[in-house]
């Protein structure tokens, strides 16, 4: 069995490239990783409370194995994440902040934006294709990847699920161009053309992909009623399986990346019932059964963890890509889940319901049990928190690392400095709701400020007092707003933001320090 102490470490800060080589192994015999990823799941879609209260929406969901979890370590109150999942995942990969790896929407196909047009304002330019192992592919972020990082620190690396890392037809489309020695369902597309099995998960009769949502590579579930989030599981678990039998002793590295919850919500018909008789109505309770499974899915990987002896010596991480989806053109077509009070708006916002995300991290090392932490972290300091923990030390790396190690937080340590967050959306995603579409933000401490490019408007938030965004003080507080939105416009353009054009006229629209009257 694995040594489970942690040592202290102090690589706490933004780690630039070069000095990335000064982490040191945590544990003289490093722990596995179990990074438990799911897609579009809101802060409030679980029975485990993040806010200070249970709410009633806590109480709507059963999720045993998040809440057993959650008591084996530590939930982060205030995780983020970008408001849409491509940037998100490439942050986590690569370190780097969206921002600056220019991945800033979502992506499918080759070279062609996924921005939806807009009658005043045009796009950027951006890294369509998304991510690349090599510096040569078009419009692409050139980074060096955490899988590839971690094989190469001795970690058995498997992926299993949604990728969505890189457009059709380039390397980034294909995880084992990224380091995974093992991939399991993952390609170019960012979420499923169906659940079911006796969907194909959206093949044909004739076994071809009904759109490029198709999932690949789970033949053996057609035509059976396994959903999609259980077969993913029992695939993940056959591949431990078969590692321990073959006698590999390398530390694992299971980046286990559910399509659940996106929509469509397919009924999981384990769990479907259960709902409409606790009273919701068939859509709500067609996307409650979707989260149970997927929380099923953590339940039996941590069953089949302690059935090896392996539980206590393995990392988990459960964290979402995005806040949950909450625009009204999903309402209208009959598939929107509005479910992210207090917080407000949902996925593509930069409003708290749209980027605020659950995180819990629990297994060697994690201080405390059953612990609140509520640091302002991002999705891209797993990067260098799991580099930490495996030992890997990379002497240089092609791209910034933005992210900071979370492991003085996992020891119950404050950082040493208060931190600053910052967003950037500067795209039209194509569906209505509040704070959606071209906007920048930045929280520091309790305050938050939202610009949008379009209107040249910034909105201040109190969040200690005001969680919701209700209440704009901008008015109230003038120099606090002229004292962020310069913070937030120096920022963007350290990083090589990028920023819409008004169509009118070709000029970029003005940075939030730009705009101030």
């Amino acid at each position: 069995m694995r040594s489970t102490l942690l040592l202290s470490l102090g690589s706490s800060l933004l780690l630039p490239a070069t000095l990335l080589s000064a982490a040191q192994p945590l544990t003289a015999r490093r722990p596995n990783i179990l990074l438990f990823l799911v897609d579009d799941m809101g802060w409030q879609d679980t029975s485990v409370p993040f806010a200070a209260d249970t709410t009633a929406l806590n109480k709507r969901y059963h999720t045993p194995a998040m809440e057993r979890l959650a008591r084996r370590g530590v939930r982060f109150t205030d995780a983020y994440a970008a408001p849409v999942s491509s940037p998100s995942r490439c942050s986590l990969l690569t370190g780097a902040h969206a921002a600056r790896h220019r991945v800033t929407n979502w992506t499918l196909r080759y070279d062609t934006p996924s921005d939806q047009a807009d009658s005043t304002l045009q796009a950027p330019e951006w890294n369509v294709n998304g991510l690349s192992p090599r510096p040569d592919t078009p419009h692409t972020y050139y980074a060096r990847m955490l899988p590839e990082l971690l094989r190469a620190a001795g970690y058995h690396t498997i992926h299993c699920g949604k990728a969505h890392f890189g457009a059709i037809g380039t390397p980034a489309a294909d995880p084992l161009q990224l380091g995974f020695e093992v991939n399991i369902a993952g390609h170019a597309a960012g979420g499923p053309a169906s659940f079911l099995g006796r969907a194909r998960y959206g093949h044909d009769s004739l076994g071809k992909p009904v759109s490029p949502m198709a999932v690949p590579g789970l033949e053996r579930y057609w035509d059976t009623d396994t959903y999609l989030s259980e077969a993913l599981t029992l695939e993940a678990i056959q591949t431990l399986r078969a590692q321990r039998s073959a006698g590999d002793r390398r530390p694992f590295f299971l980046y286990m990346s559910h399509y659940a919850v996106h929509v469509p919500f397919d009924k999981d018909q384990r769990f479907y019932q259960r709902y409409l008789d606790e009273g919701l109505d068939p859509k709500e309770a067609a996307y409650a059964a979707l989260v149970e499974g997927m929380d099923k899915s953590l339940g039996d990987l941590m069953d089949e963890l302690e059935r090896a002896g392996q539980l206590d010596d393995t990392l988990i991480l459960f964290m979402s890509d995005n806040g949950g989806l909450a625009a009204s053109a999903y309402w209208h077509s009959g598939q929107l889940h509005w479910q992210n009070a207090p917080l407000y708006s949902g996925k593509g916002s930069i409003y708290e319901g749209g980027i605020r995300v659950p995180l819990i991290v629990a297994g060697p090392g994690v201080v405390g049990r059953d612990r609140r932490d509520s640091h302002p972290v991002m999705i891209e300091d797993l990067f260098p928190t799991l580099l930490e923990v495996a030992g890997a030390r990379p002497e240089r790396l092609p791209q910034q690392v933005d992210g900071r190690s979370l492991v003085p937080l996992l020891q119950a340590k404050r950082q040493p400095h208060e931190r600053t967050l910052y967003w950037t959306y500067p795209h039209n995603w194509g569906l209505d709701g509040p704070g959606i579409n071209f906007h920048a933000a930045l929280r520091q401490g309790r305050w938050k400020l939202l610009y949008d490019y379009r209107t040249g408007r910034h909105q201040l938030y109190d969040l200690a007092r005001d969680l919701g965004e209700q209440q704009d003080l901008s008015a109230t507080y003038p120099q606090r707003v002229r004292q962020l939105a310069r913070q937030l416009g120096r920022y963007l353009r350290s990083v090589g933001a990028q920023r819409p054009s008004v169509k009118a006229t070709g000029q970029p629209c003005p940075w939030p320090d730009e705009a101030l009257r």
